[in-house]
């Protein structure tokens, strides 16, 4: 197994090595030691690798991920898992602002809290943080689901399109056009199984409440026409 020790070796030819990963490789985890708050690091991951960083990271951590496994034994920067496309990214400490931004896919896990604007413009990516969320997370969230299992910022989900957000603590206030909405049995199902990828224990779905949009934001209804 491949180990990096960032106090010694350039960043990039970690990147490099899991950029240049061939396929059938029999190099599929590497471990990432005193990353001391390095920026992008793992990024682009293409293949099904696994990837341990033992330590805390800075911007943009695991940004691009299509089929990694990434997983900080620390804090994360802002922008962590940006754009991911599949795979997985674990934070087991605190991850700053724009946690999940623009993701297409793949599941994000913060086992700490998240700063604001997590999930923001989310376009696919499941995102589940045991702790708490800032200000203005999920905004122009556009599909994909948003789990908290602490408390939400201000203005949740302001100008929201098809994501899907449950919140099991308090939330502070919610954005322009999103609403409460009722829990149906399939979105308990789909809850469930979420906590249960994320690892998350000793809550229950019935617990949370579910928000998403009121669709009239972005809607053209024909009796106002006269007014476009």
């Amino acid at each position: 197994m491949p180990v990096f020790d960032l106090s010694t070796t350039p960043l990039r030819e970690l990147n490099s090595a899991l950029h240049g990963l061939e396929p059938g490789t029999n190099d599929t985890r590497f471990e990432v030691v005193n990353p001391r708050g390095h920026h992008a690091v793992a990024v682009g991951i293409d293949s099904p690798v696994s990837v341990e960083v033992h330590g805390s990271v800075g911007y943009y951590c695991a940004g691009m991920n299509d089929g990694g496994t990434v997983t900080v034994h620390g804090s994360a920067g802002p922008g962590v898992a940006e754009n991911m496309m599949s795979g997985t990214v674990i934070v087991e400490g605190d991850a700053s602002q724009y946690a999940g931004a623009t993701g297409r896919g793949g599941l994000l896990v913060i086992k700490g809290n998240a700063a604001s604007r997590c999930g923001i413009s989310m376009k696919g990516i499941d995102i589940v943080v045991h702790g708490s969320i800032g200000h203005m997370s999920a905004f122009m969230g556009q599909s994909g689901h948003l789990v908290v299992c602490g408390d939400a910022g201000e203005a949740l989900g302001d100008s929201l399109y098809e994501a899907k957000l449950f919140v099991r603590g308090s939330v502070k206030s919610l954005g322009a056009d999103c609403i409460e909405k009722r829990m149906k049995p399939k979105h308990l199902e789909k809850l469930a199984e979420l906590l249960e990828k994320a690892g998350v224990t000793g809550v229950k779905p019935e617990e949370f409440r579910r928000y998403g949009s009121a669709r009239k934001l972005y809607n053209f209804h024909i009796d106002n026409a006269d007014a476009y």
